[in-house]
């Protein structure tokens, strides 16, 4: 029931002189465009952010502002039809503050007089004098409930002082007034201070994206049914983008092919084109637009970029604007800041280059060439000096630069062909040949590179030595891209062995070639014998001095592409073969020699590939340290922006994941790998990443999610031999044996051989004791576990070795032999302290924390570490005390806020966090206050520990 005395005061203090009549259009939403997809998620984002006095939903043009809006209001009043609905205004453009005012007194009326017309009923032609505000502000402040007031089009007021009264009743109303905003740019609240006092709830372009499932229910709402995968593109190509997704649907309805349509989806469709034009780039300063074309040339742009580009010494503020005001632009929030636009957005402003005089693209092309060589990119600078048609350039940049330009993924960068170099320029310099092979090949389009890799040998006959070895050196590794771009392992170690064999057979000494030595010698017999030797896993020096990381980081050398890019590019291909074959110890082997002989040659982005993929190695085989400080080194290294090194660093985060795995961190492993994601795409990371998801929905209990993990892992493993295999294998049979699925389990572990086990069988030998101790059988489990204390079990992953051990303890105790469980625990300890495992003791059998305790007393080593298992085993890892009880929530967590939670168990700062999530700073500042608040927290670490009590995390 509305308050009547408050009605009567609000009703007074919005009485004026009568101004000109009122439009009802505008105190009430549009009519939808049907079908509407429901969109709970986002409902839920209002219904939390109304409990704050400012919502602001702020994206640009077509991203479905005023549809959630009115959805969301229609929602509220079916809820509860006798409750008073939100007011509505919607903002023309033109309005002054009189006229706004006279639009806001006739909505805040509706909702505190129902009864009464507002369209109808007498509107003030004047913003209200202070005394009538301090009236309205006390009438609000008396109601029992809050009013909700929606402005529609925010952006369209253009003066600061119109909502200088709203702000006043915002201040003084006692949280009787919730403001829900909607708007494009340049909205005028002080955004900045409601940020501050913790009153603003941003809802983004990030939060308005539909998800898959939500294109999925909009395209069966317009009758069109396409499969998971073309879902997947369609969302992948508008990233979400409401009006692209709607346009989309309606024109899917008539394609006698969904999925061709999709596939081709651009800005060449007139209605997105058309959209983009008026409604985006319309209402940009000219400055703006101009910038945003120039810059188009570039997939990525910072403002040292769009300087060279523009000759603008503004444009990073200009940049700044056009990501946080105008939302146009996305930030990956590093330092300098790169920016994209949406892949619609920039493919329309890449057509209109085309209209471009051709001197004038070519001038944006070989300015950014140009920075690009200055700033330590040589393939974007290659791309755009053979765009620009600076054949000289392009071949200085592939002879001095080609270990930068080798291809270590299969990642297609599929881009606008350049035009072919006139003939007299190959003629002249067959090496521009190959420069045109190697750009081809990282565009993924093989036949068009082989075609100039036999025009450059054509070309090539009749040159001179030295010239001559260096052009067969190039043509090799221009066949290693190719090799490694078709996916063939029998070709890539032969053109291994070919580059291999250009080295010169006396390399000058240098400080790194005696460490190398042996290296060298793995190197060119994993080219011989189709992968590296095995061999002990490498002694990790650490990041490379700042002196080295500078010289890498300079122009190019006069005599780059020595022998160890030789050896650090060969060695590199060869052990990617090895990591693809599932052969760990010859991958960690092959990485090692690698990494020693880019760290000689100064190429920080060899050196990335090879201790990322060293690390993750590395630490699923036991070697914590080593793998936390060679992951750590990794991303130490300067950023090498355009070498997939997102996927590159997705390695190191993944090797940081599993050690938090082994550490007994879950809330640091799932943080971890979710920064892996880049990652996940390959094989070999994606297997892993499952492998440890599987370990970490073990721990929690699910064992279904578990398992599924595995199954797919396996699936998309199959054919593939190795410690990777038999680590999926192992995994899955336990899981089987603790959801005693005891047979299953032993045709999984299989029956091992009495022999000696090695390290690839050494994970199944353990998992097939544990099942026969698990299904009551102490002998079989004797009987089927290996001598894990034998010379030869030396290359065992450790962790496999700890498992071994403490089941052997176990079985001691139980044949009554507690002298010897305890000396077997006790050599358990020792292998386990230098790295820091806690998850073996953690996760062991049944029994383990009396023998724990039962050591204690007896004496030990080890006796914090005891002390501190004795209180952890048998109680879930970072869950609470058991029995504790603890207080729900209040208010739920968003999807989003639960997302950065998982983000803030990590040592990630918020900016880093925002560039992860692809969002301001600013909106996560403000998701993370909203944690805060909910969670009764007042820093990081509280909000992590309350979060974890709740099972939140």
């Amino acid at each position: 029931m509305p308050d009547d005395r408050s009605t009567v005061r609000v009703a007074a203090a919005t009485r004026a002189p009568a101004g000109p009549p009122l439009l009802a259009s505008r105190l009430t939403p549009a009519v939808l465009p049907e079908p509407v997809v429901l969109r709970p998620r986002l409902a839920r984002l209002l219904d939390d952010g109304v409990a704050r006095p400012v919502t602001l939903v702020r994206a640009p043009a077509g991203w479905g502002k005023t549809t959630l809006l009115a959805s969301w209001r229609r929602a509220a009043v079916e809820a509860d039809p006798d409750a008073p609905a939100p007011a509505w205004v919607s903002v023309e453009v033109g309005d002054d503050t009189d006229r706004l005012w006279s639009y806001l007194a006739a909505a805040l009326r509706s909702v505190v007089d129902p009864a009464a017309d507002p369209a109808t009923a007498p509107a003030p032609d004047r913003a209200p004098r202070p005394d009538e505000l301090e009236l309205l502000a006390a009438a609000l402040a008396a109601r029992e409930r809050p009013v909700v007031l929606v402005l529609d089009d925010l952006h369209r007021i253009t003066e600061p002082a119109a909502l200088s009264g709203l702000e006043f009743l915002l201040r003084h109303t006692e949280q009787r007034l919730r403001l829900v905003a909607a708007g494009r740019s340049g909205l005028p609240l002080a955004v900045h201070r409601l940020r501050l006092a913790g009153e603003l709830t941003e809802i983004g372009p990030d939060e308005l994206a539909f998800t898959g499932d939500e294109i999925a229910d909009l395209l069966t709402a317009h009758g069109v049914a396409v499969p998971a995968a073309a879902v997947r593109r369609l969302r992948r190509r508008t990233e979400g983008w409401a009006a692209a997704l709607r346009f989309a649907a309606l024109a899917l309805r008539s394609q006698p092919d969904p999925e061709r349509w999709i596939a081709r989806l651009g800005a060449d469709q007139p209605e997105i084109a058309g959209y983009l034009r008026e409604e985006v780039l319309a209402g940009l300063e000219p400055r703006n637009r101009e910038l945003l074309r120039r810059a188009a040339v570039a997939d990525t742009v910072c403002a040292g970029l769009a300087d060279a580009l523009t000759g603008d010494a503004d444009a990073e503020g200009r940049l700044g604007g056009l990501a946080e005001d105008a939302g146009l632009l996305h930030s990956d929030g590093g330092h300098p800041a790169w920016y994209r636009c949406h892949p619609l957005l920039a493919d329309l402003l890449y057509r209109e280059l085309g209209r471009l005089p051709a001197e004038e693209l070519r001038d944006l092309h070989l300015r950014a060439a140009g920075w690009y060589a200055g700033n330590g990119r040589p393939e974007a600078a290659l791309r755009h000096a053979l765009a620009g048609g600076d054949w000289i350039s392009a071949t200085d940049l592939f002879v001095t630069r080609w270990p930068d330009l080798v291809p270590y993924d299969r990642i297609s960068r599929a881009g606008t062909a350049p035009a072919s170099p006139p003939a007299d320029a190959v003629e002249r310099d067959p090496e521009l040949a190959l420069a045109c092979a190697v750009q081809r090949a990282l565009d993924g389009d093989a036949d068009a590179a082989r075609t100039y890799l036999q025009l450059a040998a054509g070309c090539a006959r009749s040159l001179p030595e030295p010239r001559r070895a260096r052009f067969g050196r190039l043509v090799a590794v221009v066949e290693l891209a190719l090799a490694r771009l078709a996916g063939d392992p029998d070709a890539v170690r032969a053109t291994a062995a070919r580059l291999l064999a250009t080295r010169t057979a006396n390399p000058p000494p240098s400080s790194e070639t005696a460490r190398g030595d042996a290296g060298n010698a793995r190197i060119d017999a994993g080219a011989a014998a189709g992968a590296a030797p095995r061999a002990d896993l490498p002694d990790f020096p650490g990041v490379a001095s700042q002196a080295d990381t500078a010289v890498s980081a300079g122009a190019p050398r006069a005599d780059a592409g020595g022998d160890a890019d030789v050896r650090a590019v060969a060695g590199t291909a060869l052990a990617l073969l090895a990591l693809d074959a599932g052969d760990l110890i010859g991958a960690a082997t092959g990485f090692g020699a690698a990494l020693a002989a880019a760290r000689e040659a100064g190429r920080p982005r060899t050196e990335l590939v090879c201790a990322s993929r060293w690390a993750v190695i590395a630490a699923l085989r036991g070697e914590l340290r080593a793998a936390e400080e060679a992951a750590r080194a990794a991303l130490a290294l300067p950023p090498c922006q355009g070498w997939s090194a997102q996927v590159d660093c997705g390695y190191a985060y993944l090797a940081l994941a599993l050690v938090a795995l082994h550490r007994a961190q879950p809330v640091e492993a799932e943080a971890n790998l979710a920064l892996a994601g880049a990652a996940t795409g390959e094989p070999p990371a994606g297997a892993v990443a499952a492998w440890c998801r599987a370990h970490l929905r073990y721990d929690e209990g699910d064992l279904t999610a578990g398992h599924r993990l595995l199954v797919e892992a396996r699936q998309a493993w199959s054919g593939r031999a190795g410690e990777l295999a038999a680590l999926l294998l192992a995994a899955e049979a336990d899981l089987h044996s603790a959801r005693g699925d005891l047979q299953t389990a032993r045709d999984l572990a299989g029956d091992r051989p009495p022999r000696p086990v090695t390290g690839p069988e050494a994970p199944l030998a353990v998992a097939a004791a544990r099942v026969e101790l698990r299904a009551g059988d102490p002998r079989a489990a004797a009987r089927r576990l290996p001598d894990w204390t034998a010379a030869s079990t030396a290359d065992w992953p450790l962790p496999v070795r700890l498992d071994a051990a403490l089941l052997d303890a176990l079985l001691a105790l139980r044949g009554g032999d507690e002298r010897r469980a305890g000396r077997t625990l006790e050599r358990a300890l020792d292998l386990a302290a230098p790295d820091g495992y806690r998850r073996p003791f953690i996760r062991a059998e049944p029994g383990l924390r009396d023998l724990l305790s039962a050591h204690l007393d007896a004496g030990t080593a080890h006796w914090p570490t005891v002390s501190d298992l004795v209180r952890t085993v048998d109680v879930p890892p970072e869950r609470g005390t058991a029995g504790a009880p603890v207080a729900p929530l209040g208010e739920p967590l968003t999807e989003r806020e639960l997302t950065i939670l998982r983000y803030l168990q990590s040592i990630l700062s918020n900016v880093e966090i925002a560039a992860e999530l692809s969002v301001s700073v600013n909106t996560v500042k403000t998701h993370v206050r909203n944690i805060y608040r909910k969670l009764d927290a007042t820093r990081r670490r509280d909000a992590v520990r309350r979060a974890r009590e709740l099972h939140l995390i």
